[in-house]
């Protein structure tokens, strides 16, 4: 699947979404999704969550990187939202 452009709140801010069903768990992660969601605010990635082989489900806001406790594709999207909102 390609990625598209879901959402663009202005010139200079947009939401990125893509998640995938992989065949297997990308490594670091124990269930079968690939994803990357990402905030973008004049150029600068403020909000992301992602599943980077290796380092396994995890979220940045702001400068921060933490762990991110994967549960379902749902739940993901909701907690993206509310970091969002949150920076907002």
């Amino acid at each position: 699947m390609k990625a598209g452009l879901l959402l663009r709140e202005s010139e200079d801010r947009f939401v990125d979404l893509k998640v995938w069903r992989v065949p297997r768990p990308v490594r670091g992660s124990v269930h079968r999704y690939k994803y990357s969601l990402a905030f973008v605010v004049r150029g600068v990635c403020v909000v992301r969550y992602d599943n980077e082989a290796g380092k396994g489900d995890h979220r940045h806001v702001g400068g921060r990187e933490k762990a991110y406790g994967f549960s379902t594709i749902d739940r993901l999207l909701d907690d993206f939202w509310s970091d969002v909102d949150g920076w907002r």
